[in-house]
């Protein structure tokens, strides 16, 4: 890495004079772009497994202030054509967070969009898995898939993609 950083300021100073003050600073940000070096790569995996218990949705609710009774009233849920309560999709969501911030990529990540589908319910205390995988990488960003499934059935509660801003490998600096 310091090898192209040294090519990069030599290739500057070579054309000092040629360019503008700023399009010498920005070529050199692309540059010093281009060979960041991430702690990530395409088809990196990992996974983690939460059975959500009556209670966690009852303390997601107060926390947040979604009290929809599909959630919380088992007597009311029963006659919903889920037949029982349904753990919140963000609820369900924020082990996708959970992965990314502390697994993959891990301390630092920046989530910065996301795209979901909740296909089916998660029902309270139903095990599920959530995995990610990276699928893309481009300048510092991640692109990866993401999904819950409910062990038992395999049943797909939720599915799509996020981007990322993965932090620079803190063992690639010199």
């Amino acid at each position: 890495m310091p090898i192209a950083l040294s090519k990069c300021r030599i290739f500057e100073a070579s054309f000092h004079g040629m360019f503008s003050t700023k399009t010498n600073v920005t070529m050199l940000k692309f540059i010093q772009r281009s060979v960041l070096q991430l702690h990530v790569q395409v088809g990196d995996k990992a996974e983690l497994t939460k059975t959500f218990t009556q209670q966690d949705v009852n303390t997601f609710s107060h926390l947040t202030g979604d009290t929809n009774r599909l959630h919380l009233d088992a007597e009311y849920a029963k006659r919903t054509k889920f037949g029982r309560t349904v753990v919140h999709g963000v609820l369900i969501n924020g082990l996708i967070s959970a992965i990314l911030g502390t697994k993959m990529p891990g301390h630092g990540c920046i989530f910065l969009s996301q795209e979901i589908n909740f296909p089916a319910p998660l029902y309270v205390g139903e095990e599920v898995l959530a995995s990610v995988e990276v699928k893309r990488l481009k300048r510092g960003l991640a692109y990866i898939s993401v999904s819950c499934t409910v062990t038992e059935s395999s049943k797909t509660v939720m599915e799509g993609m996020v981007k990322v801003m993965v932090p620079e490998d803190q063992n690639s600096k010199s």
